[in-house]
């Protein structure tokens, strides 16, 4: 029996990841689930899994979670700090890392030395802590596997190829609601018709970043920082089916691209069963999509964001940590309809210019205290600003 811990397991990656389990579920073992307020449906998942070890980080929800589960005989906990005793000598198979945010930072680095391979869905995680991440994988001889699904591809793409032996690494886009949307209406664009996503059904958050095309610009960090790649070997194309989710040219003259069903479970099940050890049940290949792939090349002026990713150095530093939380502060604000859309790419674009972020892009991340830290300060300054 494989061995697994899923960090945020009633998250929209681990229920995914969850329900995969089901289906073989004698194959597996859950060693840990963690939550943060959601004790109902974690319950739920520890009587089917018969889940010994929980950790649930709201105050509230753990004290509800420790009375209703009072007469088990389960090790429920309320922050990470047991970590160490709940899985020393597990030897844990596969551990998923889906909690959300900053939050998911310290735990995905002090698990890594529990386990063979450690699947991260986190893009904070990955954007801000890489170098620290990295350097956990390696110390403990870690397997990572991205989950993102343009990661992912990208992954199964190069396989064991060497960085390189890349000449240019495409990471597809479906344009988000306002692909065509008028330039001249862009200033009365409500939050409605932001979350209003064409091909994916997604939280707040990242629906509103797929709308500014904010996500690509993470996702395009990540694959630099993944994959060892510098920023002029990516690019950005617009495909709007969302049915081709990365492409390679190779130096030796080769293209491979990979195209999958716009569905998150198939990245989670290739990371869980990543050598044809099962099989899932997929759509037929559409060919009516391959035939209208109709890729595109980003327009700046409609995603004035993109243009961060010129700004950027090819070596890890803590201005990444600055891009992710002034964005972040800003997304917050529109969803609280204190800002205009617009208003998002606009000062995110005039906050990333100013000399007081500007200098972390001199300095590499040492611990994540260190990125904590300057996370609080970015959030503070912002919303101190008048916007």
């Amino acid at each position: 029996m494989k061995k697994i811990v899923i960090l945020g397991s009633t998250g929209s990656i681990g229920i995914s990841l969850i329900n995969i389990l089901k289906k073989n579920k004698r194959q597996f073992k859950i060693e840990l689930l963690t939550a943060n307020k959601n004790y109902k449906k974690l319950i739920k998942q520890i009587k089917f899994f018969n889940v010994k070890n929980v950790i649930i980080t709201d105050k509230k929800s753990f004290l509800i979670t420790k009375e209703i589960l009072k007469n088990k005989n389960i090790n429920i906990y309320n922050d990470f700090n047991s970590l160490s005793k709940i899985l020393k000598n597990k030897n844990i198979d596969y551990t998923m890392s889906a909690i959300s945010g900053f939050d998911g930072l310290e735990p995905t680095l002090n698990i890594i030395r529990f386990t063979k391979i450690i699947a991260i869905a986190n893009k904070e995680s990955i954007i801000c802590g890489w170098c620290l991440i990295k350097k956990q994988l390696n110390k403990f001889n870690t397997k990572f596997m991205p989950i993102d699904s343009e990661h992912f591809s990208i992954y199964a793409l190069i396989d064991d190829i060497k960085s390189n032996n890349l000449e240019k690494v495409y990471i597809t886009a479906s344009g988000g609601p306002f692909r065509k949307y008028p330039l001249k209406f862009f200033k009365n664009i409500t939050l409605k018709k932001a979350l209003n996503h064409p091909n994916w059904s997604m939280g707040k958050k990242i629906s509103i970043d797929s709308a500014t095309m904010m996500n690509k610009v993470f996702e395009v960090i990540e694959a630099k920082k993944i994959f060892n790649l510098k920023y002029n070997q990516l690019e950005i194309l617009i495909h709007s089916q969302s049915y081709l989710h990365a492409m390679v040219k190779f130096k030796n003259g080769l293209t491979k691209l990979l195209i999958h069903d716009t569905n998150m479970t198939i990245p989670i099940f290739n990371s869980l069963y990543p050598k044809f050890e099962n099989n899932i049940i997929s759509k037929k290949l559409e060919i009516k999509k391959l035939n209208t792939l109709d890729l595109q090349e980003i327009s700046q002026k409609r995603f004035p964001v993109i243009s961060i990713i010129k700004k950027l150095k090819d070596t890890d530093s803590l201005f990444e940590t600055v891009i992710v939380v002034a964005n972040d502060c800003l997304v917050n604000l529109f969803i609280q309809k204190k800002i205009k859309f617009i208003d998002i790419s606009n000062n995110l674009l005039k906050i990333l210019n100013r000399k007081e972020f500007i200098k972390y892009k001199l300095i590499k991340p040492k611990n994540i205290d260190e990125i904590n830290k300057l996370s609080n300060y970015v959030s503070l300054k912002i919303n101190s600003m008048s916007i």
